[in-house]
């Protein structure tokens, strides 16, 4: 689609990801569209921050708005990140340099996945940063210690360790499609594909070039599907908070557990020495059924008593789900399948476009509800706090994060 035509349609994240849908085989499509089971939990992400309703003041003046923060020490133009997602070189060639080179121009972190095509290490030449890497508890807890000192030599900002990965999701429009990892094509698949040729055209020297590219050892041969079969088998369902703690002592950097969501677990990541939350749900692809994040956010912020950062992730469509969140008490949210559908319309031009959308849309809601600064959201402006004052939310903070003067970039 020529970028007049796709910037013209892409007038939002919902209309974006219907253009990228347009764009994609549909097993491609529905490998990052879709969730776990009957992906109960994916539409109850964004339903939840939907019944969200804001009381503007628009009295109180904003002529100008501020929308800057600093995080772990670096600045943010916006409070808005990349959230980790794999095989992003499937949708675009050199995927994730792309959207770490968009990500780096809009002034915002970016986390690198464990499954990215390109390693961590060949990553950081895309100029991301902060740039912060995702690492999980293997069965071989030597790789994950591996990972991290690769992580820390490589110059990276804050480790984010998912542990809601014990097990692989029940994915069932991949099973439907017959989507493997590498992906394989019968008659059909070849015949969606070349209903495709956009697509097909851009990536036709990069298929065999996918790969798991922190999995390779050095000086091996292996293929993709030997690659996806030894991550597969390095999950592991005994992982502890005897490894949070061991992780805690060799990482030096800001640790960040990822996927968060009991009150209990957040109060004990707080007293293991952990730097920050992700409440997430892993976008609904691995537990259906689970809480939406906006449902266990208020829980998580109470519990941690402003002892350290809270983000959130899962359901983030528009600006207003941004503010929110940082009415609820999040220091700032991440996004992922959003970035992969501008990932796949158009490459890095696509990820800037998204993240520009946000950009303007939280600017819009913040003027128009009398919002000058991030620090003047929070639940006096939600219409909830009023009408269920001991949900916790009223005793809801952003901490560990300070407003900076400008648009840090």
């Amino acid at each position: 689609m020529a970028p007049r035509t796709w910037r013209r349609r892409g007038h939002g994240i919902a209309a974006m990801r219907r253009i990228a849908r347009r764009t994609l085989p549909r097993a491609v499509f529905d490998f990052a569209d879709g969730a776990a089971e009957d992906e109960t939990t994916l539409r109850r992400n964004e339903d939840a921050f939907g019944r969200i309703a804001l009381l503007p003041r628009p009295l109180q003046g904003a002529a100008t708005r501020d929308l800057s923060l600093t995080l772990f020490g670096h600045a943010m133009s916006m409070p808005l990140a990349i959230g980790p997602t794999g095989l992003s070189g499937l949708f675009w060639p050199d995927g994730e340099r792309a959207a770490g080179r968009a990500a780096a121009a809009a002034g915002v972190p970016f986390c690198l996945s464990h499954a990215s095509v390109c390693t961590l290490e060949d990553f950081t030449t895309c100029g991301a940063h902060p740039r912060w890497m995702q690492v999980f508890v293997y069965r071989d807890r030597g790789f994950t210690w591996e990972l991290a000192e690769r992580a820390e030599a490589a110059g990276y900002d804050a480790l984010v360790l998912t542990i809601d990965n014990q097990l692989t999701g029940n994915r069932e429009r991949d099973l439907q499609n017959g989507f493997t990892i590498p992906p394989r094509f019968g008659p059909a698949g070849f015949a969606r594909m070349a209903a495709k040729p956009g697509w097909l055209w851009r990536m036709r020297d990069e298929f065999s070039r996918l790969t798991f590219g922190n999995y390779v050892r050095e000086g091996e041969d292996a293929d993709m599907a030997t690659l996806a079969a030894r991550m597969n088998d390095l999950l592991d369902p005994s992982m502890n908070w005897d490894d949070v703690a061991r992780l805690r002592r060799r990482w030096k950097g800001p640790l960040i557990l990822k996927g968060i969501m009991h009150p209990d677990e957040a109060r004990r990541a707080c007293d293991e020495g952990v730097d920050g939350l992700i409440v997430s749900n892993h976008g609904g692809r691995q537990l259906d059924g689970a809480a939406a994040t906006a449902e266990a956010l208020p829980g998580i912020v109470t519990a941690v008593a402003g002892h350290v950062p809270v983000l959130v992730d899962g359901g983030i469509r528009r600006g207003i789900d941004v503010v929110r969140a940082l009415a609820l008490g999040a220091t700032a949210c991440l996004i992922a399948r959003p970035q992969l559908w501008g990932l796949a319309v158009a490459g890095e031009a696509g990820v800037a476009h998204v993240l520009d959308l946000y950009r303007r849309e939280i600017d819009r809601v913040m003027a128009l509800s009398g919002l000058a600064s991030l620090d003047e959201i929070d639940a006096d402006i939600l219409l909830d706090s009023r009408i269920a004052p001991d949900t916790g939310i009223l005793a809801a903070t952003r901490p560990a994060a300070t407003r900076t003067d400008g648009d840090a970039r």
